[in-house]
């Protein structure tokens, strides 16, 4: 077995293994390292090691082109060859794959395509950990308990295809979320933080950030359901514009079925979505969310296919300057709609020209206002509209002319995405963010607070 214990032996054996006429295979090494812990002390931690392989077997007929996928974790060199032949087995049993296109080819190999895989370990936590111990130590001497957890993942993708593609990407991915409650636990606040390596957090800060938020719900107002001006934090505002993101498929687009559909055929493209110069952007070199610059596709759906293996990606501007700019597109749905190539990008960036942070857009509030903390329970309710529904999560806080004056009750949201870019009356400043209620699946985002004059409210929910 160690004879091909490498990845990239691994996936060298598995093409000289295919009778079929194609082959991809990714092979993913990952490797995690976390820390846990509970009322101001660390509970648990650990380290984790593993390896997954996925063989896309693909078989040309009469009719068109099928397509065979298996992924199974844990391969060594005696399980390679039953993978493949079950891929290939799978592809000469489904008939013609919808997206099929000739696999991708021309792109030079990535420079340490024969390297040992990139790792993780508590090393990563070497100087987060004492920091975290430190503001324990704050936290409890503020008569406040902290919870949360950290955890680092590092995973080396190697693809190879029939076609002569060696790539690899090593894919760092940090996330933190800390939870600062009272003593007697009726109050709670959360705060996140998305990073590549433990660097750039300040459990200090974050600390300092969420007493603040205690203090805030020592007073308790409660306020009907209804429409309020209402400031969204950067993690709000990423969690609502990824699912837009996942929404916005050029086929389903084309077909009539999405909010990007043209009443009486088409799409939306080139249409004004926001009188704020708003940019929505996706780029694998964005500094500090860094995403791996081809497609890595393990299987098909309505925004990625299989045969896009190792197409390369670059900066998409899906919205730019507020008007429509870019549909998610596959080679196959490019073909169909007759729209640009753009497939979807692992990361995601909103611009809107802002120097505020959301402190100075609460100070410059006039009136009343909502501040939220973040959504969680996120679901579709109309995909025509994309109008989502939600509940606030952790603090809710109420604003009279530029100051907190006290948390209310958490509500119940009705809104779309698409329509809040068209209201928004003000975008702040871009800074990094970790979505709350997508964080497990997308991690890498910078978004500016949203001022929305009338955010619906639709329900006084009971949820803390």
């Amino acid at each position: 077995m160690s004879r091909v214990s490498k990845p990239y032996e691994i996936v060298e054996r598995a093409l000289e293994l295919s009778t079929t006429d194609g082959l991809v295979v990714i092979a993913d090494e990952h490797s995690s390292a976390n820390l846990r812990w509970a009322g101001n002390a660390l509970t648990t931690n650990g380290v984790t090691r593993g390896r997954t392989l996925t063989v896309i077997a693909t078989v040309d007929g009469a009719e068109g082109t099928a397509s065979g996928v298996v992924s199974r974790s844990a391969v060594t060199a005696d399980d390679l060859e039953p993978l493949v032949r079950a891929a290939e087995a799978a592809a000469r049993g489904a008939g013609p794959a919808e997206d099929a296109q000739p696999l991708v080819g021309g792109v030079p190999s990535s420079p340490g395509f024969t390297d040992a895989p990139a790792e993780t370990g508590s090393e990563v936590f070497a100087d987060f950990a004492p920091a975290l111990g430190d503001a324990f130590a704050r936290a409890r001497s503020g008569g406040r308990e902290l919870y949360g957890f950290a955890n680092h993942e590092l995973t080396s993708t190697y693809l190879g295809t029939s076609t002569g593609l060696r790539l690899r990407h090593d894919q760092p991915t940090g996330t933190l979320e800390l939870n600062a409650k009272s003593p007697d636990r009726t109050r709670s606040a959360w705060a996140g933080r998305s990073t590549r390596d433990f660097e750039d957090v300040d459990p200090a800060a974050m600390d300092a950030e969420l007493a603040q938020r205690l203090r805030w719900a020592e007073r308790r107002i409660d306020l009907p359901a209804g429409r309020y001006e209402t400031l969204l934090p950067p993690t709000a505002v990423a969690d609502l514009l990824i699912y837009q993101l996942w929404s916005s498929t050029a086929r389903d687009a084309v077909e009539g079925r999405t909010v990007f559909s043209r009443p009486g055929g088409g799409t939306r493209l080139g249409e004004t979505l926001a009188p704020l110069p708003l940019t929505l952007r996706s780029d694998p070199h964005a500094p500090g969310l860094e995403s791996a610059p081809f497609v890595v596709a393990h299987s098909s759906g309505d925004g990625a296919s299989v045969f896009d293996n190792g197409l390369p990606l670059a900066p998409t501007d899906w919205i730019r300057d507020g008007k429509l700019e870019r549909l998610t597109t596959t080679r196959h749905t490019a073909a169909l709609t007759g729209l640009p190539v753009a497939p979807a990008v692992d990361n995601l960036v909103l611009d809107g020209g802002g120097e505020r942070s959301l402190e100075e857009m609460v100070a410059a509030t006039t009136g009343r206002a909502l501040l939220l903390t973040c959504l969680w329970y996120i679901r579709e309710v109309d995909p025509a509209t994309l109008l989502l529904t939600g509940l606030t999560r952790d603090g809710v806080y109420l604003v009279e002319d530029g100051e907190v004056v006290g948390e209310v009750n958490n509500f119940r949201f009705n809104e779309s995405p698409v329509d809040l870019l068209s209201r928004a009356s003000e975008a702040g400043r871009t800074e990094k963010t970790l979505p709350r209620e997508w964080g497990d699946w997308f991690t890498r985002a910078a978004m500016p607070a949203l001022r929305i004059p009338d955010f619906n409210m639709s329900s006084v929910s009971q949820g803390v």
